[in-house]
């Protein structure tokens, strides 16, 4: 019977800590899982070893037996034993069971088609779990948008297992949130549903607009003429333009609240965050010899006397 090294085959330190044992068992589950490798006995192969490494390695009880085995059978060999005479028989298990039921089984769907390695140390076999139904597995997905249809909503169309998708995004997603279309993704190996397709929404940055939550910010040009005196200016928005009264001596940077004139909010209907429009004075340019007197004469206006 052969040593197997779980560490190996899973490619992490032997003091790796639980989380990186299981974030490196995922990893390589994803890469090598039968859905992605159709037909492909040496995926197939490598999948049932890493299920296998995890199943040992992801369980406290089964790591520290297999670390004490490991430490006597290298040992052994360092010492000049022969790998055929090691005594096995003081680590092996008779007892014949179930393998404990992994939450990665649900994601991964692992066979439970165990080595001999595995079956005579730790006594378990696992193949009548094979017969169980689990669910397929969930396939992932990104989806880029513009803030725009993140406002009105849109639609995408995606492709899995031959099986063509219309994604209906609803108005107000947010950046990085998660969609589930459930039993949409891959098919399970046994008689069990099939997975979920999860779409990450990426909404692109927008050149007049910047969010946040539900709201939306904006600057706002406004002549000097206009900030001096008030007046009105045009502010777009989602829903149309919009004309708003700017008070005379309007400083450049204040904000204006127009409510409800943000972004939609997710799931509920005819609930919107605000807009903030922020004033930015623009001064006058290519200004005449004329203009420039009269400014001087304000200027003069304002100066307190020496």
């Amino acid at each position: 019977m052969d040593f197997k090294d779980y560490y190996k085959i899973l490619g992490v330190d032997r003091k790796a800590s639980a989380d990186e044992i299981r974030k490196a068992y995922r990893k390589l589950a994803v890469k090598y899982h039968p859905d992605k490798n159709p037909n492909n006995k040496a995926a197939e192969d490598k999948f049932k070893e890493l299920n296998e490494a995890h199943e040992v390695l992801g369980n406290d009880e089964k790591r520290k037996k297999y670390d004490q085995l490991g430490e006597n059978y290298n040992q052994y060999r360092q010492q000049g034993g022969n790998e055929g005479n090691f005594d096995w028989s003081k680590w092996q298990n008779a007892r014949q069971g179930q393998r404990p039921y992994t939450q990665d089984e649900d994601v991964f769907g692992g066979d439970g088609d165990f080595s001999d390695f595995f079956s005579n140390i730790f006594g378990e076999r696992g193949g009548a779990r094979q017969q169980q139904p689990r669910k397929g597995t969930d396939y992932e997905a990104q989806l880029r948008i513009s803030l725009e249809e993140a406002y009105s909503g849109t639609t995408r169309q995606l492709e899995t297992d031959g099986e063509k998708l219309q994604v209906k995004i609803k108005p107000g997603v947010k950046e990085g949130q998660v969609l589930r279309m459930r039993e949409k993704g891959g098919r399970s190996r046994t008689t069990g549903p099939r997975g979920d397709v999860l779409m990450k929404v990426h909404i692109a940055a927008h050149p007049r607009f910047e969010r946040k939550e539900d709201d939306l910010y904006c600057d706002v040009p406004v002549d000097l003429y206009t900030a001096v005196l008030g007046g009105k200016i045009l502010i777009h928005t989602f829903k149309g333009d919009i004309r708003i009264d700017i008070a005379k001596e309007t400083e450049s940077g204040k904000l204006l609240r127009l409510k409800g004139m943000g972004m939609p909010k997710f799931g509920k209907d005819n609930e919107f965050g605000d807009l903030y429009a922020k004033m930015k004075i623009i001064l006058p340019k290519n200004i005449s010899a004329e203009e420039i007197e009269l400014f001087k004469k304000l200027a003069a206006l304002r100066t307190p006397e020496q």
